[in-house]
C-alpha cells in the first residue's frame, strides 16, 4: 500500500520567529502561547523585567523556543536598539503582533492631559514606532506578518473611554494604510479587534456586577471572552493560510458588534 503524502498544514507556523509587544501577561502572553503551539519562536517584550522574565519562564517550560527583550514601544530610541538586537543577535522577525496597550477612564471633561498623551502614545504611535523598523527588514525579505490590535471599540464608544476608542480607530485605519504601502512588498498587515475578555486589565469591570450583567447581556454569546479565545485568530493571521487576506481587521467579539 503506498504511503499517503504528507501535506503542511497552512497554520504551521514552524521556522518562524514571533515578536509579541505586551506580552507578559493577558491577551499578549495567550497569542504568544498560541503561535509557539503552531511553531513559532517567540520573543516576548514588555517593560517590567521581573513581570517579562516570568512569563518566558512560564511559557519555555511548555517546550516553546523562548526570548524576552524589554524595551519601552513608546521609545523611538529603545525600539530601534531593540529590534536591531533582536534581528541581529536572535534572529530574523517574521512576525510582529503589536499587543501593547493600556486604559484610563474619566469623564472626556476632566480627561487629565498627560493621560491623553500616554494613552496616544502607548495604544498608537507604539504601533508606528515598532512597525517601521521591523516592516523595514521584512520588506528586505520580501516577507513578513503584521497583526495590530485594535477593539471593538475602533468602531464604538462608551462614558470615560474617548480617548482609548480614539486610538483604536485610528490603529484599525493606520492598518489598513500599512497594508497598501507595504502589501507590494510581501507583507501582509492586518488586526484583531477582540470584544470584551477575561483579563487582569479588566478586573475591576469582571468584579462590577452591573457591568458583568450588562456585558452577559448584551453580547450574544452570553459571556465574556477568554484570553486562550483569540490565539486562534492570531495563529491564522500569522500564518500562511492568510496570505491573500491583507488589511483586514478581524472582529473576535462573541458578535457583540454584530447586534443591537
Amino acid at each position: 500500500m503506498e504511503a499517503a503524502l504528507h501535506t503542511p498544514s497552512p497554520f504551521d507556523l514552524t521556522g518562524k520567529r514571533a515578536l509579541v509587544t505586551g506580552s507578559s501577561r493577558g491577551l499578549g502572553l495567550a497569542m504568544a502561547k498560541a503561535l509557539a503551539q503552531a511553531g513559532a519562536a517567540i520573543v516576548l517584550n514588555a517593560r517590567d523585567n521581573v513581570a517579562l522574565g516570568a512569563a518566558a519562564q512560564d511559557l519555555a517550560a511548555t517546550g516553546a523556543s523562548v526570548k524576552a527583550v524589554a524595551f519601552d514601544v513608546t521609545s523611538r530610541d529603545s525600539v530601534n536598539d531593540a529590534v536591531s538586537h533582536i534581528e541581529d543577535e536572535i534572529g530574523p522577525i517574521d512576525i510582529l503582533v503589536n499587543n501593547a496597550g493600556m486604559q484610563f477612564r474619566s469623564s472626556l471633561e476632566a480627561f487629565p492631559p498627560e493621560k491623553f498623551d500616554q494613552v496616544i502614545a502607548t495604544n498608537l504611535t507604539s504601533v508606528f514606532n515598532v512597525s517601521q523598523p521591523v516592516a523595514r527588514h521584512m520588506i528586505a525579505r520580501g516577507a513578513g506578518k503584521i497583526i495590530n490590535i485594535c477593539s471593538l471599540l475602533s468602531e464604538l464608544s462608551r462614558p470615560s473611554i474617548a480617548p482609548y476608542a480614539a486610538t483604536k480607530a485610528a490603529v484599525a485605519n493606520l492598518t489598513r494604510g500599512m497594508a497598501v504601502d507595504w502589501a507590494r512588498h510581501g507583507l501582509n498587515v492586518n488586526a484583531i479587534a477582540p470584544g470584551y475578555f477575561a483579563t487582569e486589565m479588566n478586573d475591576a469591570l469582571l468584579k462590577d456586577d452591573k457591568f458583568n450583567a450588562w456585558i452577559e447581556s448584551r453580547t450574544p454569546m452570553g459571556r465574556w471572552g477568554q484570553p486562550e479565545e483569540l490565539g486562534g485568530a492570531a495563529v491564522f493571521l500569522a500564518s500562511e493560510a492568510s496570505r491573500f487576506v491583507n488589511g483586514h481587521i478581524l472582529y473576535v467579539d462573541g458578535a457583540f458588534t454584530a447586534t443591537v
